[in-house]
């Protein structure tokens, strides 16, 4: 039986690609290049600001202009992080389900705090859930297990008691060496090469609810 579950947060909790989407699209027009379709930046965004100065720009880490790129992007968006953002259908629902059932949630992402807290308190999940470990709590990242250990420990609940969610092949790494059960949110920012069944996780989910079968199935 379960007793805490972990949830990656953009692609998993909430669907962030639209306000990600309109500072790329922003920084692309002021360097008098085209937009791009929200559908071609959508698997881009698990991969965070760096993903998508790359595929928007063409350029990689060694370019001169990526970093301030990078930085101007991630200014843009943190103006209004849920202008656009929502929670995809039936993460409520998810959440108060564990809730009644007395099983314990966080929130484990590589988002910096300075841009994952503001969300959560806005959501009104700060109070909600067990802990909130964002991409510059400890200093490593996902694929590391280590933010997912210390969010066990956080709730003083075992890895093999606990269950990690998310959308990105780095989630699912995590999560294994952490010792933990994982599931994939096909429903998040996958792309087309992503091939989620050869990722080694516990489970697929194709929409949110299908976690509460899941568990319920389990238990």
């Amino acid at each position: 039986m379960m007793k805490l579950v972990l949830f990656d947060l953009d692609g998993t909790l909430i669907d962030s690609a639209l306000d990600l989407g309109w500072a790329l699209n922003t920084l692309l027009m002021q360097a008098n290049k085209p937009p791009i379709a929200i559908e071609k930046i959508r698997p881009w965004v698990s991969g965070g600001a760096g993903m998508l100065i790359r595929g928007g720009f063409g350029i990689d880490a060694q370019h001169p202009k990526y970093e301030p790129l990078k930085r101007q992007l991630v200014g843009l968006y943190a103006e209004n992080p849920l202008k656009h953002t929502v929670l995809f259908d039936g993460i409520e629902e998810v959440l108060f389900s564990l809730e009644k059932q007395g099983l314990l949630w966080g929130i484990v992402t590589n988002k910096m705090g300075w841009l994952t807290d503001p969300i959560v308190r806005t959501l009104g999940w700060e109070t909600r859930s067990v802990c909130t470990i964002s991409g510059d709590t400890l200093p490593q990242q996902k694929p590391d297990p280590a933010q997912l250990l210390h969010a066990c420990t956080l709730a003083h609940i075992a890895p093999v008691d606990s269950l990690y969610v998310g959308d990105a092949v780095t989630d699912i790494q995590a999560g294994q060496r952490a010792g933990m059960q994982t599931l994939v949110a096909t429903y998040g920012y996958l792309s087309a090469t992503d091939r989620p069944e050869q990722w080694g996780a516990t489970g697929l989910l194709s929409k949110p609810t299908d976690l509460l079968d899941w568990l319920e199935n389990r238990a």
